[in-house]
């Protein structure tokens, strides 16, 4: 109701595929079936084609017949009685199995057992197989049994299967299949919580405060304020109480880290659950939270992204919102397009739990909220052991370029703190929002551009894969050698994404290590875990990343951090760009100097004297948060208004223009100038589809559902004429 989708939509999200039910459509000859009936050559071979098999599927008839517009013969045949129709429900989850070896029922004392030994002396193989199983096992010790898994101890006795097949015709073995765990077992470390230091103390006390007043507590904390230990004493606290915890993070980067530093206290009791495992993964820890109240090893804290919400909790106690900020909180495609910070709220109410809501960097809403009293603030300030903020300093890029100081895209001052810092065994952190080598090619002699077909958009060049690839439709071809409308081999890379900067960083300090983490070098399952833990370990010393880099990622020894361009993030045409740029800059600044020396951060601008910037150097959240909360007071945007969002879209660009105007004009009679547009966005064509968006501005004390209702109405009118049909609207509710 509140994100304006069909239940249908929340029940895809919800569910991971594998418990899913589909079915499949059968064709059943029917042996009865009257033979004066008239049939065409078609309907004949069908009929042949069952009367041999019995059952079959549409797919099967189509590949038989070698043709796809079999449903009309069906239908024929339907009504002819000479077939019927069954839906067959499909389960697409299969629970793992594996063998599993124990001791034969008749085996059941030390003396039977010496008995079988001295029968197997002259079988070597088999009398090394079966020692091997008793030390696995440790049958007839005081001990529990183990179970042996049929893999373990062929493995561990270096016999094969026939070996094994021996002992069980032989009456020493049997064997069974038993339902085994795709998930991998995390080990009990079990070590004890840490001790929070005074100002960790505090603000823990005071979120307790706040959680007897309220159900939402804001944690403002700076970065490197050990926010994670506070969490973790809340959590133990929520696992006395036999609770489940819910930690939502906003990436799954950050899932590799805090898992360490969770299992190391709680063990078994962390359930991991994200798009980077399997479906049938996903499917039994789904069944573990479901199961809750039915197995010892069920999971008490879940900590996982966005998705992790449609979870079964039954005793959900406490949710933790970590990096609330982020804006990959949020749903874009496809519907419901919900923000699981938001939805973390109101599930929280439904069980009666609290929220806690973490950030160095908060939301311009969320701080709002705290201030105006909806939500408890608390504020930790200091750095965990008194670790100094870093240094911030601002590079003028233009005046480098004046003085042809430049180094491809690195000013003289980042050069030379990097050298210093991989001088001094240090590493570094380079910043670029734009994965990729360059934005887009051109030809120095007619100034042609590469598009993408699909979309009104260049395309992007990769240089590793020597491709140049659309980031909105996935189209990629191989990189043009020569213009194609002067012929001219002459095409120049213009801007620069990650993969020029490593391309760069190499050429420059070839010495150095680099490694290079965005969505490119991520798509596999442990990508993530890969890096990071390649640059925990100091093997690699300069890491280079879009946004990933800059979502609460803790390395000891990073002296340095480069932000290659501030201008692109500040310039995008959006009323959060300064609030997301403040927040994206603060937090990769809070890479740097993490333990035991002030850190160093290079921010590479053309606008030095950008009011944000100087908001950045000063770490000053408040001087901002005023700024952008005067704007948008002064122009309507939230806190004090709600937005809905309208994409109209159509494969003929005019079809669009049509069905947008004649929507905001309908909209315009009810809502008056709380509408705005029609306008196409920066993109106004995306796989082949044009765009025109209408955004709907209401305020916070009307009613958002009366809104609601009476935009539907209206999209429902529009969709309803015959020249609309085939238009698209997507509704976006809250949009970030």
């Amino acid at each position: 109701k509140y994100y304006m989708c069909s239940v249908g939509e929340v029940y895809k999200a919800a569910l991971p595929s594998g418990l899913k039910l589909e079915s499949e459509t059968q064709i059943i000859y029917n042996p009865e079936a009257n033979i004066e009936n008239s049939y065409t050559s078609h309907e004949t071979l069908i009929l042949d084609f069952l009367e041999k098999r019995t059952i079959s599927s549409i797919q099967e008839l189509s590949n038989f017949l070698k043709r796809k517009d079999i449903l009309p013969l069906i239908k024929t045949l339907l009504e002819k009685k000479a077939i019927f129709l069954e839906e067959k429900l499909r389960e697409n989850y299969k629970p793992k199995t594996e063998l599993y070896i124990s001791l034969h029922e008749s085996i059941q004392t030390e003396e039977r057992l010496n008995e079988i030994f001295g029968k197997l002396k002259k079988a070597t193989k088999q009398e090394v197989v079966l020692t091997n199983y008793i030390n696995l096992s440790g049958a007839f010790l005081e001990s529990n049994i183990s179970e042996v898994s049929k893999q373990t101890l062929i493995k561990s006795s270096g016999a094969t299967s026939t070996t094994i097949k021996t002992l069980i015709e032989k009456n020493i073995f049997i064997e069974y299949e038993k339902l085994v765990s795709r998930l991998n077992e995390t080990e009990i470390n079990g070590n004890s919580v840490k001790k929070l230091s005074e100002p960790q103390q505090e603000a823990y006390e005071l979120i307790q405060q706040g959680f007897a007043e309220t159900d939402v507590v804001l944690l403002h904390g700076v970065t490197s304020s050990g926010k994670t230990e506070i969490y973790i004493q809340l959590i133990k606290e929520q696992i006395e109480k036999g609770k489940q915890v819910l930690y939502l993070l906003p990436e799954i980067a950050l899932t590799a880290q805090i898992i360490n530093r969770l299992t190391a206290v709680f063990g078994r009791k962390v359930g991991i659950y994200h798009s980077k495992f399997s479906d049938s993964e996903r499917v039994e820890v789904y069944q573990n939270v479901l199961n809750e109240n039915k197995t010892e090893s069920a999971y008490q804290v879940i900590l996982g992204v966005r998705s992790s919400l449609f979870l079964p909790f039954s005793k959900l106690g406490l949710i933790i919102i970590d990096e609330e900020h982020e804006n990959t909180y949020k749903q874009y495609d496809p519907a419901p397009r919900y923000n699981a910070r938001d939805s973390a709220i109101v599930l929280a109410q439904i069980h009666n739990a609290k929220v806690l809501l973490g950030s160095a960097t908060p939301s311009v809403d969320s701080y709002y909220n705290a201030k105006t009293e909806k939500y408890k603030l608390v504020e930790l300030n200091s750095r965990f052991k008194d670790i100094m903020m870093p240094d911030i300093q601002i590079v003028d890029v233009i005046r480098a370029r004046k003085k042809k100081e430049m180094k491809s895209h690195f000013t003289p001052e980042l050069v030379n703190q990097i050298e210093n810092a991989l001088n001094n065994k240090k590493q570094v952190i380079l910043f670029q929002n734009r994965r990729g080598f360059s934005p887009y090619l051109e030809c120095e002699k007619c100034g042609w551009i590469p598009n993408c077909p699909n979309c009104d958009v260049s395309l992007t060049y990769h240089q590793f894969k020597n491709e140049l690839v659309c980031h909105y439709c996935g189209f990629s071809v191989r990189t043009f050698k020569a213009c194609t409308k002067c012929s001219v081999e002459e095409l120049s890379t213009r801007g620069f994404g990650t993969e020029k900067i490593e391309d760069d960083i190499k050429i420059l300090f070839p010495q150095a290590k680099v490694i290079r983490m965005d969505l490119d070098s991520t798509r596999s399952k442990h990508a993530y875990e890969k890096i990071i833990s390649s640059f925990e370990s100091g093997e690699v010393d300069i890491l280079i990343g879009t946004q990933m880099v800059s979502k609460g990622l803790d390395f000891d020894n990073v002296s340095l951090v480069g932000i290659m361009n501030a201008d692109s993030m500040l310039n995008y045409p959006d009323f959060r760009s300064f609030e997301r740029s403040f927040q994206l800059m603060a937090q990769v600044s809070g890479r740097a100097g993490r333990k035991n020396k002030q850190g160093k951060v290079i921010l590479q601008t053309n606008n030095p004297q950008h009011p944000i910037l100087l908001n950045v150097i000063e770490n000053d959240f408040i001087g901002m948060y005023k700024s952008q909360l005067l704007e948008r007071k002064n122009f309507n945007y939230p806190p004090y208004v709600r937005l809905i969002n309208l994409s109209i879209k159509h494969r003929k660009s005019e079809i669009t223009d049509q069905a947008s105007s004649m929507l905001s004009e309908n909209l315009r009679k009810i809502f008056g100038k709380r509408v705005l547009g029609p306008e196409a966005p920066i993109i106004g064509r995306i796989q082949n589809l044009y765009i025109k968006n209408i955004l709907l501005k209401i305020e916070r004390q009307a009613s958002f559902q009366k809104a609601k209702t009476l935009l539907n109405i209206e999209i429902e009118n529009l969709l309803s004429q015959e020249n609309f049909k085939t238009v698209q609207i997507t509704i976006d509710v809250d949009p970030v």
